[in-house]
């Protein structure tokens, strides 16, 4: 805070007002000295450089001077310049209008008026007779050259004072302006390199987000809640026995809300609130996190209760000894056990919170997260269905939406995005209908934004062939129609051979949200993701390499149901997955080599049992796959409404929510087919 109001300053004069009235005095600044001295160089380089007279030519020198024998005397300085000096009469008769007869003051100007640089006093004084022989000089006319050696001590000493002075003027710049304006005080200083670099905000300076723009996270609101009352009123909490929390650590995936949870703790809280980066205490320096670890404290300390948030804390607080830096003095390591000491050495009730956000919890510390550093863990997770409308409530209200636009519609449509990819999906959304010359953004526009965002840019011009083209169609019709048809395998949304991002063919399922997945719902998937490679093969007697994403999707989930979930007869309830990252820097599988071939030897068991059973519901239900790959090549872009018309009632349990979520994504579709009776499902060998 500024001191109180005794002394101001006058912006509009520059003038100091004391008590609220003008002193009539100009404020001091410190730059006036710097042009006073800039000024008195330019003076003393003047008055050395003499009067200032002009340098003149040879040619200019022998006709319009010597020639009309107007030279009184000529004075050669140090072998290098001629003065000329010219006399009073013919100074006065007008001929050398360029210089002034009277100097300063009314004074006559004796000269020297012009000078001459010479190439040599031999060469010089050979020129000078043979000139006053050309115009035929008598001995009284001889002009007189004299020649002296002159030391300019002025000069001299400026030479050695002035770049020494302004090599010691630039350093003291520079220094002042490193050290803040104070010399070594000020924030970002050459001596306060090892001061906290944490953003204050108070009462001054509050953040303008609260608990209400924070759209979901309930749970975790009401544990950030019940941080705020603990600094609100910490007698209500104290009366009873209880301590207030050291501190909390928020974990969950990227975009999920951590960051945006932490600012409206410091809009809600009435107390001072410190936000910093955990690569912030990191430098090149030693020992400078460690200091501005100690910094941080001491500040909170003075300004508690307060709150101290740490971004990304996964960037100090990395589990020590797993360091890709094996020196014994590692500044991280110096940083973390800084940290460690600091967040368990102050009192029990002085009321400073920290707060830290991670997305990579499973590599920090252990002794990081013991109870009595950060007691509570809160993870902040993807948000489910109802977590996504109200998102999207939060994003929707500055947009100028149509009556068309749905929330509990969108929110079905984006299973498994994260707050900021919602409100990325709002603003593509809106630049899509801008590009578009819309008023309002409706649900073609969302449509489009989700598409972009999923698939990636839309690319009709790219040059595909028509055998291309085919191929690309029937691998597409054969995951939507293997899909379909299996009881477990997500339904199909839309399915579109125009090219997005790098895949020249997509298809949009709708995932039932599911905390748990099942032996039989995984093997359909698989079996789905499959169906292209499987389609091509039935259809073109040869298979491509379109099918890389998804063979890398399957293998991939094969490996994890062998080897992290014990789903294989084989290998058993084993499980090899590391939940606490503490295997993430060793050389050595935590099974044998035998192990190792039983995994490989099931997970192509798995693969070829799904591929085999892709194959076989794409034979039995051909004809469905020929006329859902010709609509496909015809339309482009084809909905769960078509695939119905085709095949029937998608097979399983849907629930009521995702029925309603297809139709009205069939709305849209524009395919153009006459809706008739499913065709009867052929028995095998018919």
């Amino acid at each position: 805070m500024r001191m109180a109001d005794s002394k101001k300053t006058d912006k509009d004069k520059g003038k100091t007002v004391k008590d609220g009235k003008p002193s009539g005095k100009p404020k001091f600044n410190a730059y006036w000295i710097y042009g006073a001295v800039a000024l008195a160089i330019l003076g003393f380089q003047f008055i050395i450089s003499g009067s200032g007279n002009e340098d003149i030519s040879w040619q200019r020198f022998e006709r319009e001077m010597i020639q009309n024998r107007d030279v009184e005397k000529i004075v050669v300085v140090n072998k290098e310049k001629a003065e000329i000096y010219i006399k009073p009469d013919k100074l006065a008769s007008g001929r050398y209008s360029d210089v002034d007869s009277h100097g300063f003051g009314g004074i006559p100007n004796n000269g020297p008026h012009f000078s001459y640089t010479i190439p040599s006093v031999e060469v010089f004084s050979a020129d000078i007779a043979e000139a006053q022989k050309k115009y035929n000089y008598n001995e009284s006319e001889i002009i007189s050259v004299r020649y002296e050696t002159r030391k300019n001590i002025m000069g001299d000493l400026l030479g050695w004072i002035l770049p020494l002075a302004l090599l010691v003027g630039v350093w003291l710049f520079i220094f002042r302006r490193m050290g803040g304006g104070a010399g070594a005080g000020g924030a970002g200083g050459i001596f306060s390199v090892g001061k906290s670099k944490a953003q204050l905000f108070d009462k001054e300076s509050r953040v303008k987000v609260d608990f209400s723009d924070v759209a979901g996270l309930e749970e975790a609101k009401m544990e950030v809640r019940e941080l705020v009352d603990f600094l609100k009123n910490p007698k209500k909490y104290t009366d009873l026995g209880g301590k207030i929390p050291k501190g909390a650590l928020l974990i969950g995936l990227p975009g999920t809300g951590k960051t945006l949870l932490a600012k409206a703790v410091a809009g809600e809280a009435n107390v001072p609130f410190f936000s910093i980066s955990g690569s912030d205490f990191v430098e090149m320096f030693v020992g400078v996190g460690a200091s501005r670890v100690r910094d941080l404290f001491k500040q909170a300390k003075e300004k508690a209760p307060c709150i101290v948030f740490i971004d990304e804390i996964d960037a100090v607080g990395r589990a020590r000894g797993r360091n890709t830096g094996f020196g014994g003095n590692d500044e991280r390591e110096n940083t973390l056990n800084q940290l460690l000491t600091e967040m368990d050495g102050f009192g029990t009730n002085v009321g400073v919170i920290i707060l830290a956000a991670t997305n990579r919890a499973d590599v920090l510390d252990r002794a990081l997260l013991r109870a009595g550093r950060f007691d509570r863990q809160i993870h902040v997770d993807l948000p489910d269905l109802i977590e996504r409308g109200q998102i999207f409530k939060v994003h929707l209200k500055p947009l100028k939406l149509h009556n068309d636009v749905e929330v509990d519609f969108l929110a079905k449509q984006t299973p498994g995005f994260s707050g900021a990819d919602i409100a990325n999906v709002c603003n593509e959304a809106a630049l899509i209908a801008a590009r578009k010359n819309k008023k309002k953004v409706d649900k073609h526009d969302f449509h489009d934004a989700v598409d972009r965002i999923v698939g990636g840019l839309e690319r009709k011009n790219k040059i595909i062939s028509v055998l291309e083209k085919k191929i690309i169609a029937y691998h597409e019709a054969g995951h939507a129609t293997v899909s379909w048809l299996l009881e477990y395998a997500n339904p199909l949304l839309k399915v579109t051979i125009i090219p997005r991002g790098k895949a020249l063919g997509a298809a949009w399922y709708l995932p039932e949200e599911r905390q748990i997945t099942t032996t039989e719902q995984l093997l359909d998937e698989m079996a789905a993701a499959l169906g292209g490679r499987a389609s091509e093969e039935l259809n073109f007697g040869k298979i491509s390499t379109g099918a890389l994403n998804d063979l890398e999707k399957i293998t991939k989930q094969a490996y994890a149901m062998v080897s992290y979930f014990g789903m294989s007869d084989k290998v058993g309830n084993l499980s090899f997955y590391d939940s606490t990252g503490q295997n993430e820097f060793t050389f050595n599988k935590p099974y044998s080599e035998k192990t190792a071939e039983l995994i490989d030897d099931e997970v192509k068991r798995l693969i070829d049992k799904a591929y085999n059973r892709a194959m076989e519901v794409l034979k039995k239900n051909k004809k469905g796959l020929i006329q859902l790959a010709e609509l496909l090549l015809e339309k482009e872009v084809i909905f769960s409404e078509d695939v119905e018309i085709i095949f029937g009632k998608k097979r399983g349990n849907i629930t009521k929510e995702t029925q309603s979520m297809l139709m009205k994504t069939n709305s849209k579709s524009s395919s153009g087919i006459t809706k008739k009776k499913p065709p009867k499902k052929e028995e095998p060998g018919k």
